[in-house]
């Protein structure tokens, strides 16, 4: 008989709000009793934190690597959407997720891709349609319809988009939203099919119209985009429908912190702890119908134990009663894996990304740091030889999105704000297709990156005169087989190569993985060309 576990600490009763001292016993996975005891520990014990949607290859990591740092935060469970590596290998790339994360002792809560490929204006590797959501839908461990992008399919009622909501609906499932911007009448025909969450508010006003047509808007504080400060105000007079969520986390961010930093956060703000611990560990179990416990006689034994309730520094970390986190290292064990991929596609030359033309002025893609969102800009085009090439000293650079499936011509196309002296920077993350995107003060340095790249069969690279480094992603192009402390540091490093020939964003990867992705206005790139994300057309690159 396995013996009960007893942890005191100062107890954190979130439906309460009150604080008292006590002891937890847990036994075969399960918390048995929470009772008040007189004890001399000053700790504080309170339920684990939930990531309430999380793209886990956006970290780079597959989701058993993802959860052996995740636990040393506090992170106990997340909600996360496959969609990334089911872009390029369907439902086979699912599989992966839910098999690779059934190997260790972390909460992984997948749903169904909504939207693979993401739209019709990029080369994705797979498809999923309406009968393959119907078929992820039905098994028990997928527990939503993952994040309904586009949001013009489901305001104009197309036949197939409605099909795969009907399908959450008929098995008693949520949907997840994903409408940046959506507003007014719009939001309201997005909202009334069904749509229960947004992730993408950028303001305050887009926040608050979308609570209040009954929406639950998720706090995101990832690596690319930022929007707890926008949207922070909105807790004390909604926390009941709120969340926090990463969306997109890079390894050298994750080994930092998770959600445990957004509740220091806000705390530091003058934000109600109750509040702020209802949205970061209970909400999500109630949305999405979880079995994560919340500290309850009877609940699955998912607890953390921290020093302090304002920096939230975890001393240990309980998933379904076992002990994960000790304080100094993760107790979750490296397993081994499969490595699935999908490239298909020949080296590139130099001439492949030369742009003939003879506009004096053309469209550029202007990027915000801390956003997906980009803006449309006209600027003077700089002609070598009737070949459109980089203007270093305004900071408009070439920008190419390269097809990986099959032999494509390069897309070209012109962007602002990265600021690249000389090389080039690339990657195979590319969302939400993951094409190989690449970015360069050259020709020659772009084509050098895009081929390393192709060698590679997946990774993000940096390339300079006298240097080259990659990392290798070779699972599914755009996640590592090594170990998070690895990638983190190999990330970091070129993270900070890129810093050092002139990039001033502060997530160059980050913000160029996001260039390629069409559903977020308002000009973007895809394989096939230059995209409107507001017209949801293609447009040109000469004005």
């Amino acid at each position: 008989m396995i013996q009960p576990n007893t942890i005191q600490g100062n107890i954190v009763d979130i439906p309460n709000q009150r604080i008292f001292k006590g002891e937890v016993i847990i036994n075969a996975g399960r918390i048995i009793s929470i009772t008040e005891k007189e004890h001399n520990i000053n700790q504080y014990i309170l339920p684990g934190f939930i990531d309430s949607h999380i793209h886990i290859e956006s970290s780079m990591l597959v989701p058993s690597e993802f959860a052996r740092i995740a636990v040393t935060h506090g992170t106990v469970a997340t909600v996360s959407d496959p969609h990334e590596i089911a872009n390029v290998l369907g439902v086979e790339g699912v599989d992966f997720m839910i098999e690779n994360s059934n190997k260790v002792p972390f909460k992984f809560y997948f749903g169904a891709p909504s939207c693979v490929p993401a739209t019709q204006f990029e080369t994705a590797g797979a498809s999923i349609d309406a009968d393959g959501i119907k078929e992820l839908l039905s098994r028990k461990e997928i527990k939503y319809l993952a994040e309904m992008m586009n949001y013009p399919g489901v305001i104009y009622k197309d036949e197939e988009v409605l099909k795969k909501i009907e399908w959450a609906k008929h098995f008693d499932k949520p949907v997840d939203g994903h409408a940046p911007g959506l507003m007014g009448e719009d939001l309201s025909k997005y909202i009334s099919e069904g749509i229960t969450t947004d992730h993408e508010c950028f303001t305050y006003d887009e926040g608050l119209e979308k609570l209040r047509k009954g929406m639950k808007v998720i706090i995101r504080e990832g690596s690319a985009a930022k929007n707890f400060e926008a949207l922070i105000d909105l807790l004390p007079d909604h926390f009941s429908d709120m969340m926090f969520c990463s969306d997109d986390k890079h390894p050298d961010d994750l080994l930092i912190g998770h959600i445990n930093h957004l509740c220091s956060r806000a705390i530091k703000k003058g934000m109600d702890l109750f509040q702020v611990l209802q949205v970061a560990c209970i909400n999500p179990i109630a949305h999405y119908d979880l079995d994560v416990g919340t500290l309850k006689s009877g609940d699955p034994a998912d607890f953390i134990v921290v020093e302090d309730l304002i920096d939230f520094k975890v001393v240990n970390t309980f998933i379904q009663g076992d002990l994960v986190f000790d304080g100094n290292r993760s107790l979750i064990q490296p397993v081994s894996f499969p490595i699935l991929n999908y490239f298909n596609t020949s080296k590139k030359t130099i001439s492949d990304f030369k742009l003939n033309s003879n506009a004096d002025e053309i469209r550029v893609i202007e990027a915000l740091d801390g956003e997906l969102v980009t803006r449309e800009v006209y600027c003077k085009s700089k002609l070598i030889n009737g070949n459109l090439v980089s203007n270093i000293d305004d900071d408009i650079l070439k920008l190419t999105v390269v097809n990986r499936y099959q032999d494509q011509p390069p897309a070209l196309a012109f962007i602002k704000n990265f600021g690249l002296k000389h090389g080039a920077i690339a990657s195979s993350v590319g969302h939400d297709s993951h094409n190989i995107i690449a970015v360069g003060a050259s020709d020659e340095a772009i084509c050098k990156a895009v081929n390393l790249i192709i060698e590679n069969q997946g990774g993000i690279c940096a390339i300079t005169n006298e240097d080259q480094k990659i990392l290798p992603m070779p699972v599914a192009g755009i996640m590592s087989d090594q170990n998070a402390n690895s990638v983190g540091l190999q990330y970091a490093e070129l993270d900070r190569m890129a810093k050092d020939m002139g990039s001033t964003l502060s997530a160059p990867f980050m913000t160029l993985s996001f260039m390629a992705l069409l559903v977020i206005p308002s000009l973007k790139l895809s394989d096939k060309g230059l995209f409107d994300g507001n017209t949801f057309k293609f447009t040109s690159l000469n004005i």
